[in-house]
C-alpha cells in the first residue's frame, strides 16, 4: 500500500516473499491446494531443493510443548532467568532492538530472558496473527463440541474477494491440480477460495488482501452467529450496506481484540486497528491504531504452546498455519536453522521522507523502519525455543541484522 503526500512516501508492506506454510502432507485436511504440488514432487521423486530438511514434518508431527505447564499463570512463565539474560541481552545494539527469548527445552525449567520487551513497534504483517486468532475464535463459538466441524467449515466454506481483498500488489499463489501450474497473480475481486486457502494466503505469503476477507469472515462470524453457515454473497453485502459505520467500526475491533485481552495480552502489549486494505473502508472505520510489543507476542506464543490460545486443538491448528514450509527470509534464513522445524511471521513497515534522501529504499525507511520476527524453533536434538524480536533501525534493511541474531541466539541456545 502507498500513500503519497509531497515528498514523503509511506510504504506499508505486509511482507509477501514467496513463502508457505502448513505441513506439505496436509492437503487431505486442509484442502489447500498449492500442497499437491509439493506432494507431487515428493510422489514423483522430483527434486525440491527449495525446502530444507527442518521443512518435512508431518501434520501429526506437530505438538504442543507446554501441555504440562498448562495451569501456570503466565507470570510464571515469564521469570527472567538472570545469568540467560545477560548472555542473551549482550547481543543487542542498544537503541532500535526490543526482543524476549524463552527456551522451552526443558517445560519443568524454562528460562526467559527480556530487553526492552514493552517497548511498542507497529507490528506490520506480524498484526495478522490476531486476525488468525480472531477466526478461530470465531469457530469455536460457532461449533463449540465439535473440533472437526471447524475444520470442515474451514476447508468446505468458499467465499469472493470482493472489494475486501484487492488493492494489495503482493501476489498469492494458485495450483492448478489438471495442469500442474503453480502460478503467482495478485487478488482479483472475483477470486474465491477456501476459508483455509485464505487464511493460509494470509499467513504463508502475507496478503494484505486474504488478511482482509478473513477479518471479514471473521466478522460476519460475530454479528451472524449460526445464521453464517447459510450466509450467501449477496446477504453478506446487505448486512455491511445497512448496518451502522460505528456499529462495525465497534465490532471489528471486538472481534481481533477481545481474545488477546482473554488471553492476558494488555491493549499496549498488542492491539490491531483495523483492516489491512483500503476497500474496507467503505463500510468500517480504522480504530485506536495498532501496535505490538516483544513480551505482548510472547505471551500468545506460549499461550499456544500451552494449548490455551482459544482451546488446546485451536493452538495446534494455529502452529501448523505457522510451520514454515518453504524458502526462508530474514531471521528464518540462518542457516543454523536449516534442520530445525520453524513456526514463523515476519512483518515490516517503513516511511521514507523522498525530500531528505531521494535514494530511500525498501525495508531501509529514514522516518520509520519497524521490522519484525516471530519465531519457534525445534530443533532435532529437542532443543526449543521462541524469540519475538522487533527492531526500528533506520535507513537499512534488517534482514541481515535479523538473520545474524538468530545465529548469535541459536549459539547460545543449540
Amino acid at each position: 500500500m502507498r500513500t503519497n503526500f509531497l515528498f514523503i512516501t509511506t510504504f506499508f508492506i505486509l511482507t509477501s516473499l514467496g513463502l508457505f506454510l502448513y505441513p506439505i502432507d496436509g492437503y487431505n485436511r486442509s484442502g489447500i491446494t498449492r500442497l499437491l504440488q509439493i506432494r507431487k514432487f515428493q510422489e514423483d521423486s522430483i527434486p525440491y531443493t527449495r525446502i530444507p530438511k527442518g521443512a518435512y514434518l508431518g501434520v501429526e508431527d506437530i505438538r504442543l510443548n507446554l501441555l504440562s505447564r498448562r495451569d501456570d499463570p503466565m507470570e510464571n512463565l515469564l521469570t527472567e532467568d538472570r545469568s540467560f539474560a545477560e548472555k542473551i541481552n549482550k547481543l543487542f545494539p542498544g537503541k532500535g532492538y526490543s526482543a524476549t527469548v524463552m527456551d522451552i527445552t526443558n517445560p519443568d525449567s524454562l528460562r526467559y530472558a527480556a530487553y526492552r520487551e514493552e517497548i511498542g513497534y507497529q507490528p506490520g504483517s506480524v498484526g495478522k496473527l490476531a486476525v488468525l486468532i480472531a477466526l478461530f475464535d470465531q469457530l469455536a463459538k460457532l461449533c463449540p463440541e465439535d473440533f472437526e466441524q471447524r475444520i470442515a467449515l474451514m476447508r468446505n466454506r468458499r467465499v469472493k474477494s470482493g472489494i475486501w481483498g484487492t488493492g494489495d500488489h503482493h501476489t498469492v499463489p494458485i495450483y492448478n491440480p489438471q495442469t500442474n501450474q503453480l502460478t503467482r497473480r495478485t487478488v482479483r475481486a472475483e477470486d474465491e477460495f477456501s476459508l483455509f486457502e485464505w487464511a493460509d494466503h494470509m499467513v504463508s505469503v502475507s496478503n494484505n488482501g486474504a488478511a482482509s476477507v478473513v477479518y471479514r469472515e471473521a466478522l460476519l462470524m460475530a454479528a451472524l452467529g449460526e445464521d453464517y453457515l447459510t450466509l450467501t454473497p449477496e446477504q453478506a453485502e446487505k448486512f455491511f450496506k445497512e448496518t451502522p459505520r460505528d456499529s462495525l467500526t465497534n465490532l471489528s475491533h471486538q472481534v481481533v481484540n477481545e481474545p488477546l485481552r482473554k488471553m492476558g495480552i494488555t491493549e499496549d502489549e498488542w492491539r490491531l486497528g483495523g483492516f489491512f486494505t483500503n476497500g474496507p473502508d467503505k463500510y468500517v472505520s480504522r480504530k485506536g491504531g495498532s501496535i505490538g510489543t516483544p513480551v505482548g507476542l510472547m505471551k500468545f506464543m506460549l499461550k499456544m504452546e500451552q494449548g490455551l490460545a482459544i482451546d488446546a486443538p485451536s493452538s495446534l491448528e494455529m502452529k501448523r498455519i505457522l510451520y514454515l514450509t518453504d524458502r526462508r527470509i530474514r531471521y528464518a534464513h540462518s542457516p543454523r536453522l536449516n534442520d530445525a522445524a520453524v513456526y514463523f511471521k515476519s512483518g515490516s513497515f517503513y516511511k521514507c521522507d523522498r525530500k531528505k534522501n531521494p535514494d530511500c529504499g525498501e525495508y531501509a525507511g529514514n522516518v520509520f523502519n519497524y521490522m519484525n520476527s516471530v519465531i519457534l524453533v525445534e530443533h532435532p536434538d529437542g532443543t526449543r525455543y521462541i524469540v519475538c524480536l522487533m527492531t526500528n533501525v533506520l535507513n537499512k534493511n534488517s534482514a541481515g541484522e535479523h538473520m545474524y541474531l538468530a545465529t548469535a541466539i541459536d549459539r547460545i541456545l543449540h
